[in-house]
């Protein structure tokens, strides 16, 4: 598989600047054209992600040629479809809402455990073939987050699949939930293009506990702490494309100055991402990505991902005050930790397979002052 090196950055369109559904167009632009400018070409999407379709029409299709640009979508059956009809939608409705004739790479979304029975129940996999020989898709895969067995069985059931996007970061690399390795070994068992998501793990690698950031300055004071991650995945054999979330200028312009000459870890870098790994082990950390799946349907509409964020302030580098001082901005009255009314819903969409409710508690414990 004759894999490009110096085009391996991909953007991923989930984590936009602006507030969801408001994107800043603008901002987004000027990314759009500095990663098109700088020699990259893959843009990643989803019909569940909000407004990032209708964006990536007004900052991408409508400015640039259509073979300038690679573009990816996703179908996602286990939120908001209760029906094959309803599922099967999704790809008229990303065609019209990115304004393109075709995708390039599409995905079933989020495969799992818990859910990908209602993929083979709505006929999902032969929809995706007939419309690949309509024209309407070029390449056929699937993103996935759930554990070897069950990514071996769907890669040998569906020889169809082109592509596997599965979550690969240093701090995952051996974790039992996410299992990133293994996954990456069956994916390169099977030679299938692999695509990275959360190589960044929603932005916790960038930010990464003390011990952590000193080997790294301390190894070289100039690079950024996401370039360690990004690197980490993007030097693994058979790689595709690494997704990197960007939300502003400062990160498109430090992603690029790495990946446009792009050079695997050396030995020194990769001892550097050991010795990070065990740190990362040795925490207790609420392992969330922000996807904000969570979210989406939560009746009592709890800010997770943000909770979880200021928690891991505590955990990670002992600064509770300030884990404290975020929790009273982003939990206010009747939408705090412990407004939670267990039903969980959240659970069943988080693909890291976290037991939210029960870290809403440990949050609520820890955090709220009454």
């Amino acid at each position: 598989m004759q894999i490009d090196n110096n085009n391996k950055l991909g953007f991923g369109l989930m984590r936009l600047p602006g507030i969801r559904p408001l994107t800043d167009i603008k901002t987004t632009s000027i990314m759009v054209d500095k990663f098109l400018d700088a020699g990259f070409n893959y843009f990643d999407t989803a019909h569940i992600y909000i407004g990032s379709e209708a964006s990536a029409r007004k900052a991408l299709v409508n400015r640039h040629k259509r073979e300038e640009y690679t573009l990816a979508t996703k179908l996602c059956a286990f939120l908001f479809a209760p029906t094959e009809e309803v599922a099967k939608k999704q790809l008229y409705t990303s065609l019209k809402r990115t304004n393109v004739k075709y995708i390039d790479y599409y995905l079933l979304h989020a495969i799992r455990s818990n859910n990908y029975k209602k993929y083979e129940d709505f006929h999902l996999w032969d929809f995706l073939k007939e419309k690949k020989k309509e024209g309407l898709i070029k390449h056929i895969g699937f993103s996935y987050h759930s554990g070897p067995v069950l990514l071996e069985r769907l890669l040998n059931e569906h020889p169809e699949v082109e592509f596997v996007q599965l979550q690969i970061n240093y701090a995952d690399w051996e974790n039992k939930n996410i299992q990133s390795r293994k996954n990456y070994e069956v994916a390169n068992k099977f030679n299938k293009k692999i695509i990275v998501m959360e190589p960044v793990k929603g932005g916790a690698l960038a930010n990464p506990p003390k011990e952590v950031k000193k080997l790294m300055l301390d190894y070289n004071k100039d690079a950024s702490f996401a370039s360690y991650a990004i690197r980490f995945a993007a030097s693994l054999d058979g790689v595709y494309k690494v997704l990197s979330g960007m939300s502003n200028i400062e990160q498109m312009d430090d992603n690029i100055s790495y990946m446009s000459n792009f050079k695997p870890l050396n030995n020194e870098e990769k001892e550097i991402i050991n010795k990070a790994q065990k740190v990362f082990d040795s925490l207790h950390l609420i392992e969330c990505t922000a996807c904000r799946y969570c979210t989406q349907g939560c009746p009592k509409q709890i800010n997770i991902p943000k909770i979880f964020e200021a928690m891991n302030k505590h955990l990670s580098n002992g600064q509770t005050k300030e884990a404290k001082d975020d929790y009273k901005k982003i939990a206010p009255l009747n939408h705090r930790a412990s407004d939670c009314i267990g039903c969980k819903q959240c659970e069943e969409a988080c693909p890291q397979h976290l037991e939210i409710t029960k870290y809403l508690k440990e949050c609520e414990e820890v955090l709220q002052e009454e």
